[in-house]
């Protein structure tokens, strides 16, 4: 049996060289996390190769080397330098076997892979396929994956929308209207819920209680509006909320009085420069990716649970459903009184 100095020995001179990617919709802090891997990696003595445009870039064999100064001057810029793609092809046996060849022509003997729920079920798929060491980092404004408190990019967009609402709703007190306005998160209401309670909205629509109650008609029946000259409600954009167009249709025809609006937030949600948190959780999530694969973890995702680093197997990040805080709808009610 190995001592740990020998095994951790062992285990670095297996990795020699470590690939990056971001995959799926782009998160502010990905560039972040993507400077702390770069850096942890070579001050651990190994090579990097930056891969871009996601999982495409594997087919494509879009790879570069990367060193210390690839990464310089990008912790505080939005988006992904590594850019990022959709690939159909990845999908597939076949496509993986190209880019498990475009992984083997460029000596990789790992992975980290920046992303969502999507890119992390690619990455598991591709680690059990050909028996490559990978990391994930979670990378997503929607804050949707299991065993982490928060994810990567959360705290931006959190940001972004409450800044958003606050200039909304000084339109929305000079006219007396009922604006429904449209967050992200087609699976989970973690945007539509906090961004609510920070912004002082009356209500948020999340798809965690649709099939629980008729969310609109709760509102209208508890007369949310009998006390103020303006309204405003955040609305989750999935297929079981209908969106903020399906709440506003709704009320033309059910609740006629009301003078309606619609605001989309849309992609604005994904830009901008990243908060201070999104940055120092994406540079820890970062440094501690090369900690985990030289601990010999692989198929594993980065969380944070109680501020502290924790290794989340992919299976549970991406299968099991992160509960939406019940405590704080409740205390969204009480305080739109």
């Amino acid at each position: 049996m190995r001592t740990f100095a020998a095994q951790n020995f062992y285990i670095m001179a297996s990795i020699k060289c470590v690939g990056i990617l971001t995959s799926g919709g782009d998160a502010p802090g990905m560039n972040a996390a993507i400077r702390a891997v770069t850096r942890a990696a070579i001050y651990n003595g190994w090579e990097v190769k930056g891969i871009y445009r996601g999982y495409k870039g594997l087919i494509t064999d879009e790879v570069s080397a990367f060193k210390t100064n690839n990464v310089s001057n990008i912790i505080q810029q939005g988006g992904t330098i590594l850019k990022t793609a959709r690939s159909q092809e990845f999908m597939t046996p076949e496509g993986r076997r190209v880019a498990y060849e475009t992984v083997r022509r460029h000596q990789i003997d790992a992975l980290v892979v920046i992303g969502g729920d999507g890119s992390l079920t690619g990455a598991r798929i591709f680690a059990q396929e050909y028996n490559l060491p990978i990391v994930g980092l979670p990378g997503t404004i929607d804050n949707d994956l299991a065993g982490t408190d928060t994810t990567i990019g959360y705290d931006t967009a959190l940001n972004t929308i409450m800044e958003a609402v606050d200039k909304i709703r000084d339109t929305a007190s000079s006219h007396e209207r009922l604006f429904f306005i449209e967050v992200m998160g087609r699976g989970a209401g973690f945007l539509a819920l906090n961004g609510a309670v920070a912004s002082g909205a009356e209500a948020a629509i999340i798809p965690e209680i649709c099939t629980e109650v008729d969310q609109l008609e709760d509102l209208i029946k508890n007369g949310f509006r009998k006390s103020k000259n303006s309204s405003i409600v955040l609305v989750a954009e999935s297929e079981l909320t209908g969106g903020a167009m399906g709440m506003a249709d709704r009320v033309k025809k059910e609740y006629p009085g009301y003078d309606v609006r619609v605001t989309i937030l849309g992609h604005i949600q994904r830009g901008g420069s990243p908060s201070a948190s999104d940055r120092i959780l994406a540079s820890r999530m970062g440094a501690a990716a090369i900690d985990a694969l030289l601990d010999d973890q692989r198929n594993v995702m980065i969380g944070i649970q109680n501020e502290k680093i924790v290794y989340v197997p992919f299976s549970k990040a991406i299968k099991d459903d992160k509960p939406i805080d019940r405590d704080l709808l409740n205390t969204l009610r009480i305080l739109s009184i």
